[in-house]
């Protein structure tokens, strides 16, 4: 697709300059590559430092060989998308840059492996991350997805679970998460004990909404085909063929997370998902999700993926607050490990 031409070169003091050319046989390719009003076409030149000329269907790109090289490998995998049936967006077209910047994957294959399609829209991962997390769910029984919020932890362990519930996998979907209050009373709640501990499960609701006929669901539950409870609800029970989610693990005790995971039984998947950085149980209480990858680190068939702020797929400040937050709290820890150098 690429016609690599002669080399042009600067004078001798400056640096070596290449050109390329990109062919697009097919003009409805073309249109939904460059976007609305060339609108995708303007995100990718301010990507890189190379001129970008468009000409009928024939891109040409000239820069330095490493620019040039990355722009020629960017339309390559966009077109590729486009001819799977993935509509571009600018999201797509900036993730794809980042993927091919940090030379961590081919984006044709994580922006097109098609996880639920579900009431009108296919969900997909959206990282290089979030598709080995998704591909680790396939691969082994217990998966740990660890990392801050807005990666798509719950959303994609979710979209597996009703997936692997259309196609026979399992029988049921476990949803399930720690009643800890975040810095709020559950007592002083109104209403009865299910109404207060409701609030606490609704995240865990609103994703299924997402991926499950709304009138579906009520029948569903009163099936036992799907359940929402809280944690404490996990004892004394043997959990086979169902898919289990673990939500806000953070919040466990280590004993909380030890009783829920000798539930799984025959045919089962669990899946445990938290953010380490957003403890809220009372001082001095350990967090089961932190002690939990000392004690099962290398046992086979469990895995733990881990999620960064580059995973994040809300709206792109959410990824600068949690860098953020991350720099201010490795600035807390320094003096105090210092401190402890000191008085030894």
């Amino acid at each position: 697709m690429s016609e690599p031409n002669d080399s042009r070169k600067s004078p001798p003091s400056g640096p070596t300059r290449t050109q390329a050319k990109v062919v697009i046989p097919d003009d409805q390719l073309m249109v939904g590559l460059l976007g609305s009003g060339d609108e995708l076409l303007r995100v990718i030149e301010g990507a890189f430092r190379a001129d970008i000329h468009v000409r009928g269907n024939e891109i040409t790109v000239t820069g330095s060989p490493e620019e040039s090289g990355a722009v020629v490998r960017l339309f390559e995998e966009l077109v590729e998308l486009l001819r799977g049936g993935t509509q571009l967006t600018t999201d797509a077209v900036e993730r794809s840059i980042a993927m091919l910047r940090m030379s961590a994957g081919r984006p044709a294959e994580v922006l097109s492996l098609d996880i639920l399609s579900s009431r009108g829209r296919t969900i997909r991962p959206k990282t290089v991350n979030q598709k080995r997390y998704v591909d680790s769910i396939d691969k082994h029984t217990v998966v740990f997805g660890i990392g801050p919020a807005g990666t798509g932890k719950t959303y994609l362990a979710m979209a597996k679970a009703v997936k692997a519930l259309q196609a026979k996998e399992v029988n049921r979907i476990i949803l399930t998460r720690p009643a800890v209050e975040a810095g709020e009373r559950l007592g002083f709640l109104p209403g009865t004990l299910y109404e207060k501990i409701d609030p606490y499960l609704r995240p865990l609701y609103d994703a299924l909404h997402d991926m499950v006929d709304p009138d579906s669901i009520p029948r569903l539950m009163a099936a036992g085909t799907i359940e929402v409870a809280p944690l404490a609800y996990m004892r004394g029970r043997t959990l086979n063929d169902a898919f289990i989610i673990l939500d806000e693990a953070q919040n466990t005790s280590p004993e909380q997370m030890k009783m829920f995971l000798t539930r799984l039984g025959f045919n089962s998947k669990i899946v445990v998902t938290g953010d380490v950085t957003q403890i809220d149980l009372p001082g001095g209480t350990q967090s089961g999700l932190k002690v939990v990858q000392e004690i099962l680190d290398g046992i086979p068939d469990i895995y733990f993926c881990r999620l960064s702020s580059a995973d994040v797929v809300r709206h792109r400040l959410v990824s600068d607050i949690v860098d953020a937050y991350g720099r201010y709290d490795a600035t807390l820890v320094e003096p105090k490990q210092i401190k402890q150098r000191g008085r030894r």
